[in-house]
């Protein structure tokens, strides 16, 4: 896409060159034939000759030369257009950006459907601000600018009669489209810089400066999660960014691209065949859905440990997950397999009162010192057994009565002290393994 601007300007100049270069009527007009468009007059002989030497020079900066003199001299000339546009294209031709910019400025001033140099100036506004350090102040300017003439550009269209200029319509609508959306992006539009750009990169996905804002778009904060088809796009365009990335960026970009595809995914499976896609491909494939299916939900985590594993052979933590987090005939298959039945289990005292000890069982709940068992003994538990408040490694048993889902909380009944409490100083070193809960998606 970079080469687009430069083949629009230089091709359209050097049809305006070979227009220019014709000489204007001089004096009054002769009569046209019909259906012929009506040539600029240029009535004083000083002003013809000014122009149409300016316009036969060969040489770049003699021609630059003398379109300036030309304009200066003439600043209301009936060919003030056309000595800009030749300027424009002249000083683009001789490699002189700035002069290029400030030529273009003054044809859109002139003419406000000055479709070469809308295309030119949203382009260059926008290519300088991409380009800018970060605290640069006038990037934002230039964004502004680039959308400001995107804008207009399109806008004109209606307007638009040159022949020349319509051939070129798809591609100056590119860079129309590509400054607003950009500036969309900057001013965190998501949704506009999405539809202006998605077509843009979908036919031209070469352009990382394009590319990598859009999918950038898709999933702003990669902390915060999107709808699971903005999060597929997100990690496509990503992905597509390592392939046309700078050379010193790719590493970096393939990994942020991996990161988005391991939130949405669950996992890595699949990643480098994705990965191989995206850098072939162009514009995201129909399958896109299949290519990266979502990680399992907490309650699809909760059945696939159902379907793979007897309630008796899990731990607290899955029981706990699945009494959490699975469907209510998930809940009932473990809930019936471990109601009433007698329990031995590890874990940390929270608090005592009585006849009634809060456990944490899980290693989360452990970690956050958060009970998730209330322990009721048939029989108050003497005070030279009873446990301190934080003692770990603390062995028990109960039986399964009734519990809470949300917040999570499972009450045993018929409890027992597996091994009275040890002094600290004698409490091993090696505890008995406790168990931490599957990570919900």
């Amino acid at each position: 896409m970079k080469t687009i601007l430069l083949s629009v300007v230089l091709g359209v100049a050097a049809v305006a060159a070979a227009q220019d270069t014709a000489q204007p009527a001089q004096g009054q007009s002769g009569g046209q034939a019909a259906g012929q468009a009506q040539a600029p007059v240029i009535k004083d002989p000083a002003e013809y000759n000014a122009y149409v030497a300016a316009v036969q020079q060969k040489d770049a900066n003699a021609k630059i030369s003398g379109l300036e003199a030309f304009l200066t001299q003439y600043p209301n000339s009936v060919m003030k257009n056309q000595a800009l546009e030749l300027l424009m294209g002249t000083y683009q031709q001789a490699g002189n950006v700035q002069k290029t910019i400030d030529t273009a400025t003054k044809l859109v001033t002139a003419d406000p459907c000055s479709m070469r140099a809308l295309a030119l100036l949203a382009y260059f506004d926008r290519v300088m601000a991409q380009n800018a350090a970060a605290d640069d102040p006038a990037a934002l300017q230039r964004l502004a600018d680039a959308k400001k003439y995107g804008e207009q550009g399109i806008g004109c269209w209606a307007k638009v009669t040159d022949a020349e200029i319509v051939k070129m319509k798809d591609q100056m609508n590119i860079i129309f489209h590509s400054a607003i959306g950009i500036a969309d992006c900057q001013n965190k539009d998501y949704a506009g810089c999405i539809s202006e750009l998605k077509p843009v990169v979908d036919s031209n996905p070469q352009d990382f400066s394009l590319v990598y804002p859009l999918a950038r778009a898709y999933w702003p904060d990669p902390k915060t999660q999107v709808t699971p088809e903005n999060s597929r796009f997100a990690i496509w365009y990503a992905a597509r960014s390592a392939a046309v990335a700078p050379a010193q960026a790719q590493a970096g970009i393939e990994r942020y691209a991996k990161s988005l595809y391991r939130r949405f995914h669950g996992g890595e499976e699949g990643w480098p065949e994705f990965l191989a896609k995206a850098k072939a491909g162009a514009a995201p494939p129909a399958d896109l859905e299949t290519l990266i299916p979502p990680a399992p939900t907490p309650a699809d985590q909760a059945h696939d440990m159902v379907a793979k594993t007897p309630p008796d052979k899990m731990d607290f933590a899955q029981w706990e997950f699945i009494l959490t987090n699975g469907s209510q005939a998930d809940q009932d298959t473990v809930w019936n397999a471990i109601k009433g039945k007698a329990v031995q289990m590890v874990g940390k005292v929270i608090s005592t009162q009585g006849d009634t000890f809060m456990i944490a069982g899980s290693s989360d709940d452990i970690d956050t010192n958060t009970a998730d068992i209330t322990l009721k003994f048939e029989d108050k538990v003497p005070a030279k057994m009873t446990p301190k408040d934080g003692t770990d490694n603390f062995q028990f048993q109960g039986e399964p009565a009734s519990y809470t889902s949300s917040p999570f909380m499972m009450v045993m009944e018929k409890g027992q002290l597996l091994r009275a409490p040890k002094p600290a100083a004698t409490t091993p070193a090696h505890k008995p393994p406790v168990h931490k809960k599957p990570a919900a998606q």
